[in-house]
């Protein structure tokens, strides 16, 4: 495989400043903030250039976002004690996959909640979302249902702490009671 070339090289990197100036300024100004003007003027590119890269404008760069949310994720999660058994390594995935929630609400918010159409659960998902779910079902034995189950209560956990319906300074008695719900 011939190494890309210069001009290549130059897209590439357009792009990745595009999708990092899409993610700083939704964590500082959520996503309505957002837009193709607003980043454009943030990388002093010009709205054609943007749309050069993501032809559906907005849209694409916030499933970019996400895309490159997942990939960071799975490595985070699978990072999690990887030498310990699966049910040594449930509490440590649990505990990162909360501090993704918390210290990266904005991408997410992408990778989760907002509109995309990023398909899970189908023939077609993309790897990185493959990987991110795949790490999960390794704490829980590779049983997809107790995977989904799982993911689908760190998701509750994430974001009514997110949104301030938990009690504070609970979260480890509550990660407690998951890792014992699913040992």
């Amino acid at each position: 495989m011939k190494p890309p070339t210069k001009a290549q090289l130059a897209r590439a990197a357009r792009r990745d400043r595009i999708v990092a100036a899409a993610r700083e300024i939704a964590e500082v100004d959520g996503w309505d903030a957002v837009t193709v003007r607003r980043l454009a003027d943030a990388i002093a590119f010009s709205q054609p250039v943007l749309y050069g890269h993501f032809p559906d404008g907005r849209d694409g760069i916030v499933r970019a976002v996400a895309l490159d949310g997942f990939t960071r994720f799975a490595t985070a999660l699978a990072g999690a004690a990887p030498d310990a058994p699966a049910k040594a390594r449930l509490r440590p995935v649990a505990e990162r996959y909360l501090a993704f929630a918390r210290e990266q609400p904005a991408v997410y918010e992408a990778m989760f909640s907002g509109p995309t159409d990023l398909a899970f659960a189908t023939a077609d998902v993309p790897q990185q979302l493959r990987e991110a779910f795949d790490a999960l079902a390794a704490v829980v034995g590779g049983d997809e249902t107790r995977a989904e189950t799982l993911w689908s209560a760190l998701h509750g956990l994430a974001d009514l702490a997110r949104h301030g319906r938990l009690r504070p300074g609970r979260e480890s008695d509550r990660l407690a009671v998951l890792v014992q719900s699913f040992g």
